[in-house]
C-alpha cells in the first residue's frame, strides 16, 4: 500500500534486521559462506549479541510503576517489539520491488533471527517460569501472560513467512529461471540420475537411526533439519521408527544439469526421501515427514567462582548442545502417528509446535542468494576509499600516520572501504619499525581475519601487542577462543577484560616513536574489526593522534588488562561507570533548556533502547520542550506521540540493503552540538554490564556530516518505518503517486562517491 497507498503496518506490542546480519556460527546449519554467515547474524545481526542470555526486567519497575508522574504503561515490552523489528525483516522480502535474489537473503535472514530469538530469548523466559525466578515485565505483564503473546505472534509470523516463500517467491523464481522443484517434477530419466548421484554422494553420508527396545530415541540436535521415517517389514502388521538427519554439510540445494538457460534446485531432503528405499532395504517404507527441533542454546559462566574462564566456558559449550527443545516444527501434512511421538519423545507442548507449508529451515536460501545472477541482486557498488587515505602521488603508497596527523579522519562504512583504513593502517602498523606498540579490542572478526594475522605479524616483528578478545561474545565463543590461543602462542598479550563485564568497546591504538617522542593513533569505532561484515555493517570509526584521546585510551586498557581504576575520562564517556551518568546529564541540560524557553534537540541513533531511565529522561525532556529524534534499527519500547507524554518524541526504523549498526548521540547544547559516535545500545547490559566507549568528535565537518546524515534518516522522503504510540510501525517507502521515496544507503553511497572526486 501506499501512504494512502504506500503503507504497511508490522505489528507491535499489542498485536503482533536488521538483527542482522561468525565462522561456525552454528553446528547444523546448511553450508554456506562465511560472509552470507555474518551478513544474517548479530541481524540481521538481529549481532544475537544483540542480546544477553538473561532477562533485562529492572528492579525498580517490575509491574509497570508510575515514576515522577509518569504513567505506569509508558513502555512498550522489548520481546514483542524484537519481533515486530524482525517483521520489518520480513517485509523487506515481501517487497516486489526488492530485487528476487535479496529477497532470498532476506527470507532467510528472518529465519535465522527467528531461530536465535528462540534459543536465547523465548528459551531464557521460560527458564524463569519454570524456576520460579520470572517476575512481572516492565509493562505489567505477567510472564505467563507474556510467553502466551510472543508465541501467537511468532506462529503468525512464520506462517507468513512461509506463505511468502511458497506462494509468492518461488513463483517469481521460476519466472526468474530459477526453480526448486519437487520429486514428481522431475522426468523418469532425470528421477534416474538424481537417484545415482544420491548413492555417490549422499547415501555413505547418511546414518539412520532406528528407534526400538535395543534403540532408544535418539538426541535430535538443535536446528538439525531431519526426517521421521515409518518403516514396515513386509508381511508385518507393525511400523518401526527411524530418524534420520539431512547431512549440513552438504549443500541444502542439489543442483539438476541445466536444462537451457534455467537453474533448476533440488531440497536435500526431498532427494533423500525418494530414496529411502536405498537405505532401509528390504523395508515397506510407510511415512516420512521432515521435522526440526529448536533448543535452549543460552550459555551462563559464574566468573567470580571461575579460576579459568577459557575451560568454564568450552564446559558450558559442550553443554549447550544438549539444552531441553523448545520448538518442534513438522511439515504441514505430517501424518498423527509420527507427530504423536515426536512430541511424546520430545516432551513438547501443543504451544511449542509449529505446523508449516512448503519446506522447513528457510535459512537454506542463503544458498540460492549467492547465486551469480546480477540482474537480480542490488546494483553492485565498491566501497572506496575515504579521501583523506587517498595517497598524495598515484604511484606512492598512503602514509596513514601522515593522513591523521594533518586532521582527524571519519569513515563510513560500508560507503568507505575497511579494508583501505582500518586495515591498511594496522598492517602498516604491523610493519612500521617505529611502531613499539599495538593494543586492540576484538569482539567478532572474521575465520581468515587480516586483523589478526596483522597483530601476529607486529609481535613476530618483536613489537608490544595486546588484545583483548572476548570469548564471551554470544555464538562467536568458540572461534573467539580459538584466536586467543593462537594469538597467545604468536607472543601477543591476550587479556579477557574484566571479571563480570563483557568487553564491546571497538578501540585501536598503535604507539609510534616520532622524533623522540612517543605519538598514539587511536581508532574508535561503533563496528567489529571484521573485514567481512564491514561490507555490509553500517558503521562509523574516528581515526586520531589527539593527546588527549591516547591518555584516556591508554587509561582505559590499563584498566581493562590490569588493576587501575579510572574516575574519569576527558574525551570518553565509558560504562559501565560513566556513560549512563553522562548521558543523563545531557538530556538533562536540553531539558533544563527548553524549560528556560531555549531551542533543545536530542537526536539518538541505536540498534535498540530499552533502559528505562533513559527512556524516562527522554518522557521528561519531550515533556519540556524538547525535540527527540530516535534512529532506531531493533527493539525500541518507547510510545511515541502520547498525548502530554511524547508528543515530541519521533521514531523511524531503517531496514535495507546494509545492516545499520552504528550508535550515534547529538546534543543541541545551545547551538554548540555535541556529538558523539560509539558501541553502546541504550539497555541494560550495555550500559551496566559491559565495557562500552562513546567518544565525542571534535572536528565541525565530522559533526555536520553526522547530523546531515541524520536529517536524511528522518525525512519523510526517504524509506524507513515510523513508529506508532501502540508498538506498531508503518513502512512508507512509496509516495501518493507509487513513485519510491530516496533510498538512505543509495543516497549516502552516491554521496561519498562525489565527495572522494572532490578531495573531501
Amino acid at each position: 500500500m501506499t501512504d494512502g497507498a504506500a503503507t504497511s503496518t508490522s505489528g507491535g506490542a499489542t498485536g503482533s534486521t536488521t538483527g542482522q546480519l561468525g565462522e561456525e556460527r552454528r553446528t547444523e546449519r546448511s553450508p554456506r559462506t562465511l560472509e552470507e554467515e555474518q551478513s544474517f547474524h548479530d541481524a540481521n545481526e538481529a549481532d544475537f549479541d544483540d542480546y544477553d542470555a538473561e532477562l533485562d526486567w529492572s528492579a525498580e519497575l517490575q509491574g509497570g510503576e508510575t515514576v515522577d508522574g509518569l504513567p505506569a504503561d509508558r513502555f512498550l515490552d522489548r520481546e514483542l517489539s524484537w519481533l515486530a523489528f524482525n517483521e520489518r525483516v520480513l517485509e523487506m522480502a515481501e517487497d516486489p520491488n526488492t530485487p528476487l535474489l535479496e529477497r532470498a537473503n532476506f527470507l532467510a535472514i528472518f529465519a535465522s533471527n527467528l531461530d536465535e530469538f528462540f534459543m536465547v530469548r523465548v528459551a531464557g523466559l521460560k527458564r524463569r517460569i519454570a524456576t520460579g525466578l520470572a517476575v512481572p515485565t516492565n509493562v505489567g505483564i505477567a510472564p505467563a501472560e507474556l510467553l502466551q503473546q510472543i508465541v501467537q505472534r511468532a506462529h503468525d509470523l512464520q506462517q507468513r513467512h512461509a506463505r511468502i516463500a511458497l506462494e509468492s517467491f518461488q513463483p517469481e523464481l521460476d519466472v526468474a529461471g530459477i526453480s526448486v522443484v519437487r520429486w514428481h517434477q522431475l522426468t523418469d530419466a532425470e528421477q534416474e540420475a538424481m537417484s545415482a548421484r544420491f548413492e555417490a554422494e549422499i547415501f555413505p553420508v547418511l546414518m539412520p537411526l532406528a528407534v526400538d527396545p535395543a534403540h532408544p530415541f535418539p538426541y535430535i540436535s538443535g536446528l538439525s533439519l531431519n526426517l521421521a521415517v515409518r518403516v514396515r517389514v513386509p508381511g508385518e502388521p507393525e511400523d518401526q521408527f527411524a530418524r534420520l538427519k539431512v547431512p549440513a554439510v552438504l549443500p541444502r540445494f542439489v543442483e539438476l544439469p541445466r536444462g537451457g538457460h534455467s537453474q533448476r534446485f533440488l531440497p536435500l531432503e526431498e532427494l533423500i526421501a525418494n530414496n529411502l528405499d536405498e537405505v532401509f532395504s528390504g523395508m515397506e517404507i510407510v511415512e516420512h515427514h521432515a521435522f526440526r527441533v529448536t533448543r535452549n542454546e543460552d550459555v551462563t559462566i559464574d566468573e567470580d567462582d571461575t579460576e579459568n574462564l577459557i575451560q568454564a566456558l568450552e564446559h558450558e559449550l559442550s553443554r549447550r548442545k544438549f539444552g531441553p527443545p523448545i520448538r518442534l516444527e513438522v511439515s504441514e501434512d505430517i501424518d498423527d502417528d509420527t507427530f504423536a511421538l515426536l512430541v511424546d519423545e520430545l516432551g513438547i507442548t501443543d504451544s511449542e509446535v509449529y505446523r508449516l507449508p512448503g519446506l522447513l529451515d528457510l535459512s537454506g536460501l542463503f544458498q540460492l542468494a549467492g547465486i551469480d545472477r546480477p540482474d537480480l541482486r542490488y546494483t553492485k557498488r565498491v566501497p572506496v576509499t575515504a579521501a583523506a587515505f587517498l595517497p598524495t602521488d598515484q604511484d606512492e603508497r598512503t602514509d596513514f600516520f601522515q593522513s591523521i596527523t594533518r586532521k582527524d579522519v571519519l569513515v563510513h562504512h560500508p560507503f568507505e572501504s575497511f579494508a583501505t583504513s582500518v586495515q591498511a593502517l594496522l598492517e602498516q602498523a604491523a610493519d612500521d619499525p617505529d611502531v613499539l606498540a599495538i593494543k586492540q579490542t576484538l569482539y567478532r572478526t572474521s575465520g581468515d581475519s587480516p586483523v589478526v594475522a596483522a597483530l601476529i605479524r607486529a609481535a613476530a616483528a618483536g613489537k608490544q601487542v595486546l588484545a583483548l578478545v572476548e570469548v564471551k561474545a554470544r555464538f562467536d565463543e568458540q572461534a573467539n577462543i580459538r584466536w586467543a590461543r593462537q594469538l597467545e602462542r604468536a607472543g601477543v598479550h591476550v587479556v579477557y577484560g574484566i571479571v563480570g563485564l563483557k568487553t564491546h568497546c571497538k578501540l585501536m591504538m598503535i604507539v609510534r616513536r616520532e622524533n623522540g617522542r612517543l605519538r598514539s593513533y587511536c581508532h574508535i569505532g561503533t563496528g567489529n574489526y571484521n573485514p567481512k561484515t564491514s561490507r555490509i555493517y553500517e558503521d562509523f570509526g574516528l581515526f586520531t593522534d589527539n593527546d588527549q584521546v591516547g591518555r584516556d585510551i591508554t587509561r582505559l586498557f590499563n584498566e581493562l588488562s590490569g588493576y587501575a581504576k579510572e574516575k574519569s575520562y576527558q574525551r570518553l564517556l565509558v560504562a559501565p561507570r560513566h556513560l549512563r551518568k553522562g548521558l543523563l546529564q545531557r538530556i538533562e541540560r536540553e531539558t533544563r533548556a527548553a524549560l528556560d524557553g531555549r531551542t533543545a534537540r536530542i537526536r539518538i541513533k541505536v540498534n535498540s533502547i530499552v533502559d528505562e531511565q533513559i527512556i524516562d529522561a527522554l518522557y521528561r525532556a519531550s515533556r519540556a520542550g524538547v525535540d527527540v529524534e530516535i534512529w532506531v534499527r531493533g527493539i525500541c519500547s518507547i510510545k511515541p506521540g502520547v498525548p502530554g507524554l511524547s508528543e515530541r518524541i519521533t521514531i523511524r526504523s531503517i531496514v535495507g540493503r546494509y545492516l545499520e549498526h552504528s550508535r550515534v548521540f547529538i546534543f543541541w547544547n545551545d547551538g554548540d552540538p555535541e556529538v558523539f559516535i560509539g558501541s553502546a545500545d541504550m539497555m541494560h547490559r550495555n550500559l551496566d554490564r559491559r565495557v562500552e566507549v562513546l567518544i565525542q568528535l571534535t572536528s565541525s565537518e565530522h559533526k555536520r556530516d553526522i547530523q546531515q546524515h541524520f536529517d536524511k534518516a528522518m525525512s519523510p522522503q526517504t524509506q524507513s518505518w515510523w513508529a506508532e504510540s501502540d508498538g506498531t510501525w508503518t513502512r512508507r517507502f512509496y509516495a501518493e503517486d507509487g513513485s519510491p521515496l530516496d533510498d538512505l544507503h543509495r543516497d549516502r553511497m552516491l554521496q561519498i562517491q562525489r565527495r572522494k572526486r572532490a578531495g573531501r
